[in-house]
């Protein structure tokens, strides 16, 4: 089995190249892994297998063309520019998100031969934009308000396009916001809602930007690693010619979050986070999805967190050693 992840410098990437290492692919044993992102990613501690780190920008022609030469059975399509900063650069983000995407298609089709390899695509709930119904189900259509969810729709539609004439076997899945998410936060506009837990976990001061009425849909990092092994090794004639799933997540407001902090960590890890306003991001947020009833993923054996308690232990457990040391 030889897998190629795209964006695998990325925090999900990382965690998925640990699994892919330590636990294979569907039963079977990961034989190489392709590692691809625009900074050299790390090679797995204790992989026996055949590492290839390469350092590459997939929106450049010509770059997905050298990452699939040596035809990967499974594809992960992890990489894009966030929200914030494909808010922020509008070329910048069509360049990596959509022409990026359409490149690694293209690929994949000059291949030919035979070659039909599973392609999963990480795709995001930003695809959806308001007014919303009280929770959206899998029949709702995308009318995206950022350019990050236009361009992610756009690739949602050409990997069935693609999936359809036979090109390759692609899934989507469509990310909870990833939460708590490890490490230095990135230019997402989401990021506050890992910092109001990731910071005072360790006992740093926080700053959240919004009311805490805010409610949003979340994910763990551990389960949107299951969402992509899942994706890749499922049986896809279940889902016909809807190769996008909603993934299962948990529908949550800011002071729910701040509550479970406290039932975890204490008042004392509470009173770090900072009321600080920012219009931009509120007025960002405002237009984002709040809950789902992601029927078809669930029938489908995808997996998630019932609790934010859960969320935040398993931060703990996957990245502070299972202590809080900060209040120990």
């Amino acid at each position: 089995m030889h897998a190629l992840i795209i964006g695998a410098a990325g925090m999900i990437g990382r965690k998925l190249t640990a699994a892919l290492a330590r636990e294979g692919l569907g039963g079977s044993p990961v034989a190489r892994l392709t590692l691809a992102d625009v900074v050299a990613p790390a090679a797995p501690a204790g992989f026996a297998g055949r590492i290839d780190p390469v350092e590459i920008d997939i929106g450049a022609e010509g770059a997905a063309a050298r990452l699939v030469a040596d035809r990967p059975d499974a594809i992960f399509h992890l990489a894009a520019i966030v929200s914030g900063e494909a808010e922020d650069d509008f070329d910048k983000g069509y360049r990596i998100n959509l022409d990026g995407t359409r490149w690694l298609y293209e690929a994949v089709r000059a291949i030919g031969g035979g070659y039909r390899p599973r392609v999963v695509f990480a795709s995001s709930i930003a695809v959806f934009g308001a007014p919303f119904p009280p929770r959206i189900g899998d029949d709702f259509f995308t009318t995206p308000r950022t350019s990050y969810g236009t361009q992610k729709a756009i690739g949602e539609l050409l990997l069935n396009d693609y999936s359809r004439r036979g090109i390759f076997d692609g899934v989507g899945i469509r990310l909870p916001t990833i939460c708590i998410r490890p490490g230095a936060p990135n230019k997402a506009a989401s990021g506050f809602f890992s910092g109001i837990l990731r910071e005072p976990l360790v006992g740093q001061p926080a700053v959240l930007p919004v009311d805490e009425d805010v409610r949003h849909w979340h994910a763990s990092p551990r389960a949107a690693v299951g969402f992509l092994t899942r994706a890749a090794t499922m049986d896809t004639d279940a889902l016909g010619h809807r190769r996008v799933l909603n993934m299962p997540g948990l529908s949550a407001t800011v002071a729910e979050q701040i509550e479970a902090l406290r039932r975890v960590a204490g008042d004392r890890a509470v009173a770090l986070i900072r009321r600080e306003p920012d219009a931009k991001i509120a007025a960002m947020v405002a237009g984002w999805a709040q809950d789902f009833a992601p029927e078809r993923a669930l029938s489908l054996g995808f997996r998630a967190e019932s609790s934010f308690d859960e969320i935040i232990r398993a931060h703990i457990e996957d990245e502070l050693g299972g202590r809080l040391e900060a209040w120990e």
